[in-house]
């Protein structure tokens, strides 16, 4: 099933309707354990770090002419965390940053040089835990295309767009078994052509779905 959107415009609407009146967590009380299901929440929870760190990451949707895209970057394959996965761009929040958006705008214009002044801000989606040791706002914006990206080799290979309706699409959520620790869960991939997108990526995207589906 594909979530019905007429035109980009219809599919834009949409989603500002959705996140209008979002606001970000205070705490990591309300993280969700990034990509896995909703029923075994719970039971997942004790694989996480009692006291994660706030990150953010910027959740770019390109609102080109053919479609909606979502920009996604290729991290650095000699990094100590997630080397060589697809993710969105952002980082910590520092002290200096005055919430989720601004560290996440901060970051993105960091890692891949995307100026700020090309992004509508839209909403936040819910907060995420990642095995890592943060719990991450994913800050939803609109980017106006047009733009010229200069990477950070130190943290990325590369970037690349996906339609936002192939994301949409269930058809492209493939399911999976693993374990955490004594735990089976059910997680979901979104195979991109040469790309696989899984685990907190595949995670805060599917969040994403879930909000349009409701």
């Amino acid at each position: 099933m594909t979530i019905a959107a007429g035109n980009r415009h219809e599919l834009r609407r949409l989603i500002e309707q959705r996140l209008k009146d979002s606001r970000p967590a205070m705490d990591a009380s309300s993280a969700v354990p990034a990509g896995f299901s909703a029923e075994v929440d719970a039971a997942v929870r004790q694989y996480f770090p009692t006291a994660p760190a706030a990150a953010a990451v910027l959740v770019p949707i390109v609102d080109r002419e053919d479609g909606l895209t979502v920009l996604l970057t290729q991290r650095a394959t000699h990094l100590k965390n997630h080397a060589g996965q697809i993710s969105f761009p952002g980082g910590r929040i520092e002290n200096t940053d005055e919430g989720p958006l601004a560290a996440a705008l901060r970051e993105t214009e960091e890692e891949i040089g995307l100026s700020r002044q090309r992004v509508t801000f839209t909403g936040y989606l819910e907060p995420h835990l990642v095995l890592t040791g943060y719990w991450v706002t994913p800050v939803v914006g609109f980017v106006q295309p047009g733009f010229a990206l200069q990477l950070d080799r130190s943290e990325v290979d590369s970037t690349f767009e996906v339609p936002l309706l192939h994301i949409l699409d269930t058809a492209n959520h493939q399911a999976r078994e693993r374990m955490l620790g004594t735990t089976k869960v059910r997680v979901y991939d979104i195979p991109y052509g040469e790309h696989h997108i899984w685990g907190a990526t595949a995670g805060m995207l599917m969040s994403l779905y879930r909000l349009l589906s409701e």
